[in-house]
């Protein structure tokens, strides 16, 4: 046990005469020489530790650093009583000096004393990780270069609160290395929940929380080399995608649809004549509608129920040539209206994406009986009409490549692409999507059936645009 601690006042030197030059004190705070004991002043060494301005000076982590220090250096009995009074008077910028023994095996203790100071206070007084992460989030949120989508950082977020703060949340960054990072996979894969893509996405932003912590000079205060073999990052096995068939698209246009809901059959008509993603078919304006209502530009997005004057890529900005036979319905469908969004509710307002999904799609595919034969899958998303159109035009139509990276909103692969400026040519554009038809059948119109409706014997008949 020491005897005779205590801590005193020492006269503060300039920050530039530290001979270890590491961490410098401040000129106008006096520093603190700590004695570990009569019998051990006469030592050479001098350990600097400089706190830092953050929020654990106020919280309990400070009483746990000295505690944690006091009694691994001088236990927890009353010789430690006086020096942990003193201790508390430390400023929220000052230099702790220990002056610890190095010579003869009678000094292991104060130098033990001086090591386990500094450990304790670096692994206490760090920024911890969800402090990090909202700092990060904010830096996302308003970055110039390369700003991300409100739907990336509401994914980002669900992450943080859901998987990454319950489990490193509390952790100090200098802590967050490949053993964390393996720790928290393990909880995912046993939560069962996650899938290999998931789980993938989610350590996304665990690396980039804590690449964004850097000095004043822009270099990394944590810098690591990631093992994803030690981690056991699972591998994405890549299935194929579900898509829809002429046929399959054909049946669910012409799904029974009541009459006040005649938008969901327009709705993803459109989507698969002109592979439209939902966000974007949801924030057609009606004023981006050409008086033919032949072309659409697509300039805007909805989501969640809010307008975003950008799109996924700069690529998405672009215009839709539609056939003769979608157009003609679309006029119909808008009637008299001249302004305002495409598909809204009756206050005005974008519809949301997942009750399209979740009431009417989802729906008819169940009636249809419909299952993707790889996965099994009974449901799928809004894509899966995107696909379809992509899959018909490359593989059933002779539209020029180009025309197709355009009408779906794709950029280039090389320079040849970057120089193909066919987009430009509105008239054979639209010779081209008149040519090559839309690969599934139209719903004929047909007044309502029902009570309410007068009665029908006759076949509902079914027209085809096919290929001129």
């Amino acid at each position: 046990m020491l005897s005779g601690a205590r801590i005193e006042p020492a006269a503060t030197p300039n920050a530039r005469e530290h001979s270890t030059g590491t961490l410098d004190s401040f000129p106008d705070r006096p520093s603190i020489t700590y004695h570990p004991s009569s019998d051990t002043r006469a030592a050479d060494k001098e350990i600097h530790v400089t706190t830092i301005w953050s929020k654990w000076l106020y919280s309990a982590r400070r009483q746990l650093v000295r505690r944690s220090v006091l009694e691994g250096c001088c236990g927890p009995g009353k010789e430690a009583a006086g020096a942990r009074k003193n201790l508390s008077n430390l400023g929220h910028r000052q230099t702790v000096r220990f002056r610890t023994a190095t010579q003869g095996q009678g000094n292991h203790r104060g130098q033990r004393c001086g090591e386990h100071f500094e450990k304790v206070v670096r692994s206490n007084h760090g920024v911890i990780f969800r402090e990090q992460a909202a700092i990060w989030l904010t830096q996302m949120g308003n970055r110039r270069r390369k700003p991300v989508a409100p739907s990336t950082l509401a994914t980002w977020e669900s992450a943080l609160q859901n998987w990454i703060y319950p489990n490193l949340g509390d952790t100090p960054l200098d802590s967050i290395n490949n053993l964390a990072v393996k720790n928290l996979v393990t909880e995912m894969i046993a939560s069962g929940k996650l899938g290999a893509s998931a789980i993938r996405a989610y350590v996304l932003p665990v690396k980039m929380v804590l690449a964004s912590a850097t000095d004043e000079q822009g270099e990394l205060l944590y810098p690591r080399q990631w093992n994803h073999k030690f981690i056991d990052m699972p591998r994405v096995n890549k299935p194929e995608a579900p898509v829809f068939t002429g046929e399959i698209v054909t049946r669910i246009v012409a799904s029974p649809i009541p009459p006040k809901k005649k938008w969901v059959t327009m709705f993803f008509t459109l989507c698969a004549a002109g592979g439209l993603r939902f966000g974007e078919a949801l924030g057609i304006d009606i004023k981006h509608i050409s008086p033919d209502c032949s072309t659409i530009k697509i300039h805007q997005k909805a989501w969640r129920g809010r307008m975003q004057q950008f799109l996924k890529t700069e690529d998405g900005k672009r215009e839709i040539d539609l056939h003769s036979s979608v157009a003609a319905m679309l006029r119909e469908f808008i009637g008299e209206r001249k302004s305002g969004l495409l598909f809204c509710s009756k206050a005005g307002n974008p519809l949301g994406q997942s009750n399209i999904l979740r009431r009417w799609l989802h729906p008819i595919l169940k009636q249809l009986k419909w299952k993707h034969l790889e996965s099994g899958r009974t449901t799928t998303g809004a894509h899966a009409f995107r696909r379809f159109r992509d899959t018909y035009l490359k593989n059933y139509t002779s539209t020029p490549p180009g025309i197709i990276n355009f009408w779906l909103g794709w950029a280039g692969e090389g320079m040849s692409d970057l120089y193909d400026k066919i987009r430009h040519d509105v008239e054979f554009r639209k010779e081209v999507a008149e040519k090559a038809g839309i690969g599934f059948k139209l719903p004929s119109k047909k007044p309502v059936d029902g009570p309410n409706g007068p009665k029908r014997t006759e076949k509902v008949d079914v027209q085809l645009a096919v290929s001129a």
